[in-house]
């Protein structure tokens, strides 16, 4: 049985993946209250049911960034780490905050991206949010399909009996043999989910890549226990294409969660979307449009804990919308993707930062609007 820690802890293991080098690096043990968030050296993200059962229903959620059918970014044989795994100790957002970034470093192959996980939990809740930043460090523009290797293990079982559905109108990718798993996109939704079983190699380039190219929905997969080497069910969900310019990135947002059964399940997912929109909650006015790009002053101003933050594009532009410091720290990034013609409200808590004043940058394909505001506690 897996020693229970109290809270977070931050601990040092060997790495256990056969293809990695057997140094020993950090990996983080969250314990909440009714589920182990388990995050490796190299970002592969597991979930533990606690005692008495203390089992594992997820055995990995890990990043895939696919660029040709001979490229693709994946844990087992690209990943190395950059930023060492890590329980933060000052949370941007949450009760606790799971931090790491990792590279191509391993092989060395294409692409070559940085990617960037922040893990968001709280204590009482059976779900968290996970947020995946993809930095392109190559000299060119690449088009990058960004999926998930999703691999449910519903009570660490292997010899069948899972049933895995995908509902195309929430969204959620649901794993199930009485207790249950699930996955869902917050920031956009999945262009395709392929499933298959579970079987060693399946890790092969060309392998992933034609899977985050499928195209199409597995809406319904059942591991049928009395089939021939039969073994746990594997998902790639896909999200669209992005071009990813030099030194540029793009953020994707997921929830995780667990439950005694699927209804259970169900509600911690909905409980993560909840906290995902106050995270970035945003109000758009696609009517009003200005003449110029324009960034507002936050209101109100100062404020404590949350205020509003609003700008205008006169057309459609690539938007990043960040938080600093007076160190120049960056502390919150609110908004990282392409944006319609339109005025823009997003909401930030700064319910866990400390009082002072800070900068919110707006990168446009204009250029760079920035402006002060103070928060008092």
């Amino acid at each position: 049985m897996k020693k229970l820690l109290l809270f977070g802890a931050i601990v040092f293991s060997c790495v256990i993946c056969s293809n990695k080098p057997l140094v020993a690096q950090p990996e983080v043990d969250l314990y909440l209250d009714s589920v182990n968030v388990y995050v490796s050296p190299y970002g592969r993200i597991s979930i533990w049911s606690l005692p008495p059962t203390d089992q594992r229903q997820l055995y990995r959620t890990s990043l895939l960034v696919g660029t040709a059918p001979d490229a693709v970014f994946d844990l087992t044989l690209d990943l190395d780490f950059e930023d060492s795994t890590q329980l933060l100790a000052n949370p941007t957002y949450g009760d606790y905050e799971i931090y790491g970034s990792y590279n191509n470093n391993f092989s060395g192959a294409p692409p070559n991206v940085l990617e960037i996980e922040n893990i968001y939990c709280w204590q009482n809740l059976n779900s968290f949010i996970v947020k995946y930043t993809v930095i392109n460090r190559e000299a060119t523009s690449i088009d990058a399909i960004v999926g998930l290797e999703f691999l449910p293990r519903i009570e660490n079982n292997r010899s069948g009996g899972d049933t895995v559905t995908y509902s195309t109108q929430s969204n959620i990718i649901s794993a199930k043999n009485i207790k249950a798993v699930g996955f869902k996109p917050l920031s956009e939704n999945l262009k395709s989910l392929a499933a298959f079983y579970y079987y060693t190699g399946y890790e092969a380039d060309t392998l992933f890549y034609n899977r985050l190219t499928y195209n199409s929905f597995d809406t319904l997969f059942f591991t049928d226990p009395n089939a021939p080497n039969v073994d746990a069910p594997a998902l790639i969900p896909a999200f669209n294409s992005k071009i990813i310019t030099p030194g540029d990135s793009v953020v994707f947002y997921i929830a995780l969660a667990y439950g005694v059964n699927e209804a259970s399940m169900l509600a911690s997912l909905e409980q993560a979307q909840q906290k995902y929109n106050q995270l970035t909650s945003v109000e758009s006015d696609f009517n009003n449009i200005p003449s110029d790009f324009v960034l507002e002053q936050n209101y109100p101003n100062p404020f404590n804990p949350s205020t509003k933050i609003s700008f205008g594009l006169p057309h459609s532009s690539n938007v990043v919308l960040k938080i600093f410091n007076l160190l120049g720290e960056e502390v919150a990034e609110l908004v990282n993707e392409s944006l319609e013609a339109g005025t823009h409200s997003y909401n930030f808590d700064a319910s866990k930062l400390t009082s002072g004043i800070y900068i919110y940058s707006l990168q446009t394909d204009a250029g760079v609007f920035s402006k002060k505001m103070t928060l008092v506690k």
